[in-house]
């Protein structure tokens, strides 16, 4: 790389001025200096390099600008952040000093990017990671700005930033393909088991063995289809995609048919207590997606709770203009949800405890409620356990009002 050796001041004062006007009758002479604007931060005075009244500390990137000689000229308070570098020493350095970056492999950055002497048609280089020393890594973006299209390099702005939520946003991709294949690989290994047995020695089951195992097969098919539904709503709900087919829902129906799918699978009926309030609004929402969220939250209480798990539905209001709604609360009579762990419950791979499951539900059960434009809450239930309440808006069609 190519930079100056000029002084800091000269480093300021290095970009073209207009002409100055004649001085009016009364005013200072022209050679009478101007008190200077204290410095803020490390961030260098607006001018030339000025930011039309934003100060470059507010900004939550690092920037940092150096002149037509490279020396630092901007050096705003997210940069001195990131690269631990106090503002006011990076202040006139030659870039590649203020900031002795190095790729993946070692080599100096900015002896590669040459973004003075390098090719006249380059307008900057795009993110990338790169090392601090220390082997710190940072995102790094950089623009070079001239006054015409092949002239010199006037100005070079970099940005940077810190690389925490890149790596929480891979930690999460992480952990998602070690659920699935966790989740995967005990399904398909009886599914493959029991087929490959079939398949090799049916002539040696009786037709009660081959029923069992076909039902084995069937259940761990199921499990599958699942897991692969819940990936594609997680999809679905990042990408902001989840569709809504509204139509008219009976809640208390299908809460009735959750019940019995849980009584028909060994449960006592005893333990389900479902209050339905009169003169409920008319509900219109996605049948699927109310089945998912009412199958979702009365697992968590089978599974989790202890006790009765008691099913509430009532009237209620939605939103600051007062819309009618229906409000649905889940509750049982177990351990209930430490307090410490109430603002983690609807986030992905939370898991109340050790009884199974991918930890995706919850996190999908919130995703299909405000996609409907409603809002779920958790809390303790007046017996101690969990307590999970959602409250969906009408949703009537506009075509309809």
């Amino acid at each position: 790389m190519t930079v100056g050796t000029g002084s800091s001041a000269q480093a300021r004062s290095a970009a073209p001025r207009a002409a100055e006007p004649p001085p009016a009758p009364g005013a200072e002479e022209p050679g009478t200096p101007e008190p200077s604007a204290p410095e803020q931060g490390g961030a260098g005075a607006a001018g030339p390099d000025g930011f039309a009244g934003i100060d470059p500390d507010d900004l939550p990137d690092g920037l940092v600008v150096a002149d037509a000689t490279g020396r630092v000229v901007t050096f705003n308070a997210a940069a001195s952040r990131i690269t631990a570098v106090p503002g006011a020493k990076a202040l006139g350095l030659p870039l590649d000093q203020a900031l002795p970056l190095e790729d993946l492999k070692g080599r100096r950055w900015w002896a590669l990017t040459d973004p003075y002497g390098g090719l006249a048609i380059r307008r900057g280089q795009p993110e990338r990671n790169l090392l601090l020393p220390g082997g710190r890594e940072v995102l790094v973006s950089a623009r070079y700005v001239r006054e015409h299209p092949t002239g010199p390099v006037r100005r070079v702005v970099v940005c940077l930033r810190g690389t925490e939520a890149r790596r929480r946003t891979e930690r999460s991709h992480a952990e998602l393909i070690a659920t699935v294949a966790h989740e995967l690989r005990s399904p398909l290994t009886s599914v493959k088991g029991f087929t490959a047995t079939l398949l090799g020695k049916w002539e040696r089951f009786n037709d009660e063995q081959k029923r069992l195992m076909l039902e084995t097969v069937d259940a761990d098919a199921g499990r599958i289809k699942r897991l692969i539904a819940e990936l594609l709503d997680i999809s679905r709900i990042d990408s902001g995609r989840l569709e809504v087919r509204r139509q008219p829902v009976d809640i208390a129906a299908a809460i009735g048919r959750h019940v019995q799918v849980h009584t028909t699978g060994g449960q006592s009926p005893d333990r389900f207590f479902v209050r339905i309030r009169p003169e409920l609004p008319a509900l219109w929402a996605d049948p699927d997606k109310i089945d998912q969220i009412l199958g979702n939250l009365l697992e968590n209480a089978v599974r989790h709770g202890d006790g009765t798990v008691t099913i509430e539905v009532a009237p209620a209001r939605t939103g600051d203009d007062g819309e009618e709604g229906t409000e649905v609360t889940v509750s049982d009579e177990g351990p209930g949800i430490p307090e410490e762990s109430m603002s983690r419950v609807f986030t992905r791979f939370w898991r109340g405890s050790k009884r199974g499951g991918t930890g995706l539900g919850l996190y999908i059960v919130k995703g299909v409620v405000e996609a409907h434009g409603g809002t779920i809450t958790v809390g303790r239930g007046p017996r101690g356990g969990a307590e999970f309440r959602f409250i969906l808006p009408v949703g009537t069609p506009a075509h309809l009002l």
